[in-house]
């Protein structure tokens, strides 16, 4: 395979996690009677440009599905960010009424809706169509396609160029990660911003982030990787700040290469210097990955295995893809975690892709009350040990398995 910025032969291993389903293709009852397709699951690093990539096996039509049951404002963390966003976006960049903000892969409206609060004109563009009708529903305008070059270049041509776009979350769902940058370029005003969130690699791999790697996530991403990216495709970084969101994200600001003139912030130079120090250029890094990720693996199942052979019960909260990678990876089924309650209504009755556990309202957790509660999104981990506060009251604890085991 070669890489999907530079085409340079791809030879270096970051992990193998061996095979799962696509982890957002949640199961009926009707499906559990039907094969699943379960794609390898491996990811590689360019030694040239040091974009980390899934190995090419599922293609974003299988992925990212018109019943996509991901809806970003199930999290009150997430919308407390997003709202927080909109607010520093609008002073910082002086954006007002006669401003226009475009978010790719809008969702459910989760971020947009507080744009539309204050006023300010907005455009999402979200391909999946049960996240895009739930965003029509909060009264905002949807494009639903996937975004590139031809759709920036479309946009523009009709008056809707964007003073801001947002894209959160979204960079290392796409396959073809020059298209999607240079669509940017194509739909910003002269004095426009992008900005980037996504979670930093160097976190992901000091930390032991394995779990955040599954098949919707084609790319894993690195400043150092990104700023090359964007350069080659018509936007040029000039800020960069760091964020605890996903277990340590970035936020990159770009403006468009050839019209853009805002000073380039001493924090881009000092991000990229210390990802340099940390050996993100260098093979070293990466080698210790696999070996990380299957200590973990190990010691979350043989948790499982002596709390299943004391007579204990556990069960699992939030069917997030993170909580797919490690079930699938660790082999975990039904006989060892009871099943995972939701806040989601769309993913309710529903069983998680490959494991096939059960997906239950919040209802059953304290009707069966289990002695373990296995938190699965670990960077929701305080949000949720708040709300499930009371399984304390039967003597209940919580439990993470990312980075390492911990029972409290």
């Amino acid at each position: 395979m070669k890489c999907r910025h530079c085409q340079t032969e791809l030879k270096l291993s970051l992990i193998d996690l061996a095979t799962s389903p696509p982890s957002n293709a949640y199961l009926t009852q009707k499906k559990l009677h039907a094969p699943e397709k379960y794609f390898p699951l491996r990811v590689l690093v360019c030694t040239e440009c040091w974009l980390v990539q899934t190995e090419d096996y599922a293609g974003a039509d299988e992925l990212f599905s018109s019943d996509y049951a991901y809806f970003s404002s199930f999290s009150t963390t997430w919308l407390k960010h997003a709202e927080k966003y909109v607010a520093d976006m609008a002073s910082r960049f002086g954006l007002n009424s006669q401003s226009h903000i475009v978010e790719v892969a809008a969702n459910d409206g989760y971020l947009l809706q507080y744009a539309k609060a204050r006023g300010i004109p907005c455009l999402g563009i979200e391909p999946t169509t049960s996240t895009a009708n739930a965003a029509r529903a909060k009264g905002i305008e949807i494009v639903e396609e996937f975004f590139g070059v031809k759709l920036g270049q479309q946009l523009a041509s009709q008056g809707k160029q964007a003073d801001l776009t947002a894209a959160n979350n979204v960079l290392a769902h796409v396959p073809d990660i020059n298209d999607f940058a240079g669509g940017f370029a194509a739909l910003l005003k002269p004095p426009g911003v992008s900005t980037f969130e996504f979670p930093h690699l160097l976190k992901l791999v000091t930390e032991n982030q394995f779990d955040t790697i599954y098949h919707e996530h084609y790319s894993y991403l690195s400043l150092t990787a990104v700023k090359r990216i964007f350069e080659r495709n018509g936007l040029s970084v000039f800020d960069v700040e760091e964020l605890t969101t996903h277990g340590g994200s970035l936020r990159v600001y770009a403006q468009r290469k050839d019209t853009g003139k805002r000073e380039l912030s001493p924090n881009v130079a000092k991000l990229l210097e210390r990802e340099a120090g940390a050996g993100m250029t260098s093979t070293a890094f990466y080698a210790d990955f696999q070996n990380k990720a299957n200590k973990v693996k190990n010691d979350f199942l043989a948790f499982l295995i002596e709390a299943k052979r004391a007579g204990k019960t556990a069960a699992g909260y939030g069917a997030a893809a993170k909580g797919n990678t490690l079930m699938n990876y660790a082999g975990v089924r039904p006989d060892l975690l009871s099943y995972v309650v939701d806040l989601n209504p769309a993913k309710q009755d529903k069983y998680l892709p490959g494991c096939r556990l059960p997906i239950v309202s919040e209802a059953h957790l304290k009707q069966t009350r289990p002695d373990y509660v296995v938190i699965l999104p670990w960077n929701l981990r305080a949000e949720v040990m708040a709300q499930l506060a009371y399984i304390r009251e039967w003597g209940g604890k919580f439990v993470t398995a990312v980075p390492e085991l911990t029972i409290e």
